[in-house]
Order: structure tokens, then sequence, then C-alpha cells
């Protein structure tokens, strides 16, 4: 699909000022990783960096629909406009996604305070795509005080969640059958705060309890964040104000601490890693400027891969304007 500069800078100018018509169809050039998504990103960029990102994660049957449209309700009552990015597994075969999420959330239907959108893993590890990350700069720069990413709950590579969100939430539920699902799914050391959901059920004091002393075993520094544990019962609303509270809380200790700088400088890093990747990619295959040579002189034995390589990417000329990866060839 064919996108003028002109057209994409009157869809940027669409998205920021509040379209969702409009912000729908970037996140599905986002989700397309066409050309004309890098050229919306290069146009957006500027305006992002100002929303907080919470991030839900923990187990499957813990609850985290039911809690993330409790909180986009109480982020609502307290005047702030809520963005939630639903992330479904998908198939390593079609690519397809069940995208359950904004069934289960039909509470938050036709609001323009809330935004909801589910986005397919694409297989990518701890269930985490590109498109997630670029989505997460379209809805700051759509205006969005908050956005909150929905991780699959998928197990030990969620933590990836942690290179995106400013906070994470970690949601646990009494009775599941292991005692602690966190400490399990390898999460319990990167949480900021830990929820025990459905905290009506037996077993929820005993579970808070857990939390605590695997929280006093883990290998914290000194003067880190003092990770709390909220209870809530979702289904009425119950901690979740509290929980806001805390979100907020973090969020200021981020702030005064450094935390924030951090974690924007990690992402700052990953982003610059994929763009360099996929400028090498694109020049790294058949029909591209001295890489057909490169294949011959493999194959006549007259340089290993690792020369060949070392060799090509000394020669290779990347144009850095060129985000697209079109370059010469």
């Amino acid at each position: 699909m064919a996108t003028t500069v002109d057209s994409i800078g009157a869809l940027a100018e669409r998205i920021r000022a509040g379209s969702q018509v409009s912000l729908a169809r970037g996140l599905t050039l986002v989700e397309s990783r066409s050309d004309a998504a890098s050229e919306l990103l290069a146009e957006i960029w500027k305006d992002s960096g100002r929303a907080h990102v919470v991030g839900i994660t923990g187990p499957a049957g813990s609850g985290k629909s039911t809690l993330v449209t409790a909180m986009a309700q109480e982020y609502v009552a307290r005047g702030k406009r809520v963005a939630i990015l639903a992330v479904d597994p998908s198939s390593a075969y079609s690519g397809g996604a069940i995208l359950g999420d904004r069934i289960r959330m039909t509470a938050l239907a036709g609001r323009q305070d809330i935004y909801i959108r589910s986005m397919a893993s694409r297989g990518a590890t701890g269930g985490l795509s590109r498109a997630v990350l670029d989505g997460i700069v379209l809805l700051d720069a759509a205006g969005f005080d908050v956005v909150i990413l929905e991780t699959v709950g998928v197990g030990q590579a969620e933590v990836d969640v942690i290179s995106v969100a400013h906070t994470v939430v970690v949601v646990s539920v009494p009775g599941l059958g292991d005692d602690i699902q966190a400490i399990k799914a390898g999460l319990i050391e990167i949480a900021d705060i830990h929820v025990v959901n459905k905290a009506d059920r037996p077993g929820a004091d005993l579970t808070v309890k857990q939390l605590r002393e695997s929280l006093r075993l883990s290998h914290r520094q000194p003067h880190q964040w003092n990770v709390p544990i909220q209870k809530t019962t979702a289904s009425t609303g119950e901690g979740v104000a509290d929980l806001l509270d805390q979100t907020a809380e973090h969020r200021s200790w981020m702030s005064n601490h450094g935390g924030l700088r951090e974690v924007e400088r990690r992402n700052a890093a990953t982003r610059i890693r994929w763009a360099a990747e996929a400028l090498m990619a694109e020049r790294l295959r058949p029909g591209y400027r001295g890489f057909d040579d490169a294949v011959d002189a493999l194959i006549a034995r007259t340089e290993e891969p690792r020369q060949a390589a070392a060799r090509l990417l000394t020669a290779m000329s990347v144009d850095p304007t060129d985000i697209n990866g079109r370059g010469n060839q």
C-alpha cells in the first residue's frame, strides 16, 4: 500500500488530535511492518515519551483482563485518558490470534477516554513484538496518560515485559494449584507491585504471606523500591484504587531515583538495535552489492564464513537516513 509523505503527515496530525479512527489505522500500519509504518513513527516519535506504561502480567486464570478493566475505569474516574494494549498469543503457522481481551472488556467499549487494541504476539520472545513497542509510541503521542499493557501469560519468557513497562504489576491468585504462580513463572523479581487478585477466595492471606517471604529472600539491593503486595477483587473493584495509588507512587519513586531514565535508555537501546538489524538484514541477501561475491567466495573455499561476513560488513554502505532499508543495491 503506497502512502505519500503528505498523507503520513496528515495521519500523524490526526493521531495527535485524538482521532481514534486514525489511531486504529496507524496501529494497523505498525502491525503490518510496512514502510509507511516507519515513516509514521519517524513523524510522531518526538510527540511521545509522556505516558505512564503499566505492564500487567501473570498466569492464565489470574483475572488480568478483569483487573485491567477495573483499573481503566478507576483511572478515568481520576481524569486520566487510558489506552489498553492486550497482547494475545498467535499461531506460529498462520499468525492468527485469539484477540479475546476486547470481548472480555466490553464494559469499556465506545468511550472516548478509553482505547482498547488487541495485538498478536507473532511468536516474539516473551509474547511481545516490535509492533507492541511501536504501538505504545502511537498511543503515547495520541495523548493517553496511561498505557496498560496486558501480556499473554505464557510463563517464563514473559519477563520481557520489564523492558517495556515503567511499572510492572504481577498478578497472582490463590488456589490455582501452585503456592505462588509468580515464582514458577520466573516473575517474582521483575514485579514492581504484586497483586493477589480474587482475594475473596480462601487462601488469599496465605498467598500474600508466601509472596512476602519470597520477596524477603530475593536478592534485592539496598535502597531499591520496596515492592508492595496488594490484594484486589477486580470483579467488585475492591483494592483497585489502592493499586492505582501504588502505581503512581512507584512512578514518582522512579522519577526521583533515575528509574524512568533507565527504562527509557533500555527501550532506546532496543529500538536502535532493531533498526540497525533491519538495515543490515535488507542487504544481507542475494542481489545486493557484495553479498553474491561473498557467497561465491565461500563456495570456492577462498574465505570462511566469519571472514566473508566481516569483509562484507566492512564494505557495506548503509545510508543512515534510509530507515526502511532500501539503500544501494
